[in-house]
């Protein structure tokens, strides 16, 4: 099953902003594939994290009109552009409230962990303190 998405990233400096698009893969946080946009010159100009007015890096994914934005991590010697495990569960949890007006409690009734019978006491019914 292929979980990769189609991004949009906005790298940004100082006074310069730098869009290109890229696959996500919504299993592993890693990003592929990358191309900017036709009026940046990549073997002119270099990469934009190599600039000394860089600043950071972020995402789009985008469907059917509506936008989650999120942070991308640059790993500078490489030039591997990831997404954290943390944020990648952001992205998905957001998409799906987002795009299928699902809330975070409905996808984890759909979970085998939200089917699952609480164990010991309900909440609020702690025993007496000593």
């Amino acid at each position: 099953m292929d979980l990769k998405v189609k991004i949009t990233m906005t790298d940004e400096l100082t006074e310069e902003v730098i869009q290109s698009s890229a696959y996500l893969d919504l299993a592993s946080g890693e990003i592929s594939r990358v191309e900017y946009d036709d009026d940046y010159d990549l073997a002119a100009l270099g990469h934009p994290w190599d600039a000394d007015d860089y600043e950071f890096t972020s995402g789009t994914l985008t469907h059917n009109g509506k936008d989650v934005e999120f942070k991308v991590d640059v790993n500078k010697t490489t030039g591997q552009r990831s997404v954290s495990a943390n944020e990648l569960l952001e992205i998905k949890v957001r998409a799906a409230a987002l795009f299928a007006g699902m809330s975070g409690k409905d996808l984890l009734g759909q979970s085998e962990a939200g089917r699952a019978p609480a164990r010991g006491k309900p909440p609020g019914r702690a025993g007496p303190l000593h």
